[in-house]
């Protein structure tokens, strides 16, 4: 009876998270093991083993061309989410206004909202406003889904920062800008970079809003989807997508050591985060 007792209470969560895990990850080891299989399709046994695949992706014009484009989107969304989060993270931090619970949870609204409703909402505005679908419409888009990830991340740096620094140039006869260009920035930096790479990751991954909103430019994302319809360019997709994840990883694995030193940066300053 105790044994059931402990396990009820809590005995569950260890092996509850470890099958998560394996359904939710499960899947995505198989990506790189078939991407690196000689024959076409994806099954067991492997045929052999080649790097074919890999090598094959810098010779395709069209996926470069797509490389490109989602870099070019990616670069610019992370810019525009990260410099629009910094602002309203200290706003929201710094300040006490009414109505600014509600403005933060509109700002969130996007993580919640179904992703397919809020592509087909900005495609009729685009439509309304005159705009030709193109690249500058996908990057609204990602910035639009960006802003709140780059909240999330850049409202703990600002919560553990200690004001009094910024008190103390201002005492110095320092201006209220050049405060925050010389004193503000640079301790939130390692949350501003996290921010970075964190919305260029998933500008780079998010492919609804792109479908919607793309024009003849295709993203890394979308020129994936156009080669699923024919089955011999499967390996080349597996190849590309076994580089996509394990860039995504490095990107999001660098981005959460930036996050983690910035608070136990704030916490040895006598900041605030806890």
């Amino acid at each position: 009876m105790t044994a059931v007792r402990r396990f009820l209470s809590g005995g569950w969560l260890p092996a509850y998270a470890f099958l998560y895990v394996v359904f939710l990850y499960l899947p995505v080891i198989f990506l790189p093991i078939f991407s690196i299989n000689t024959a076409a399709t994806p099954k067991f046994p492997l045929s052999g083993f080649t790097l074919h695949w890999y090598e094959d992706l810098p010779r395709t014009p069209a996926l470069l061309d797509a490389a490109w484009n989602s870099l070019i989107v990616g670069v610019s969304a992370a810019v525009l989410s990260t410099v629009l989060g910094i602002l309203a993270a200290r706003s929201i931090t710094r300040y006490r206004y009414p109505g600014r619970r509600t403005i933060n949870g509109l700002i969130m609204a996007p993580l919640v909202l179904p992703e397919v409703i809020v592509a087909i909402s900005m495609l009729l505005v685009m439509l309304q406003l005159g705009l030709s679908l193109s690249l500058f419409t996908v990057v609204l888009g990602h910035v639009l889904v960006c802003i709140p990830y780059s909240m999330t991340v850049l409202t703990s740096g600002f919560e553990g920062f200690d004001r009094s620094l910024e008190e103390a140039s201002a005492d110095l006869g320092e201006s209220a800008f050049g405060t925050f260009r010389r004193v503000t920035l640079p301790m939130v930096a390692p949350a501003i970079i996290s921010s970075l790479l964190v919305c260029f990751t998933i500008s780079l991954d998010e492919f609804i809003i792109a479908f919607f909103l793309t024009g003849t430019d295709a993203t890394l994302p979308i020129y994936i989807w156009g080669q699923l319809r024919f089955a011999a360019k499967l390996p080349g997709v597996l190849a590309l997508g076994t580089l996509l994840l394990i860039a995504s990883f490095l990107l999001m694995t660098v981005a959460e050591v930036l996050r983690r030193r910035a608070a136990r940066r704030t916490q040895n300053e006598g900041g605030l985060y806890a």
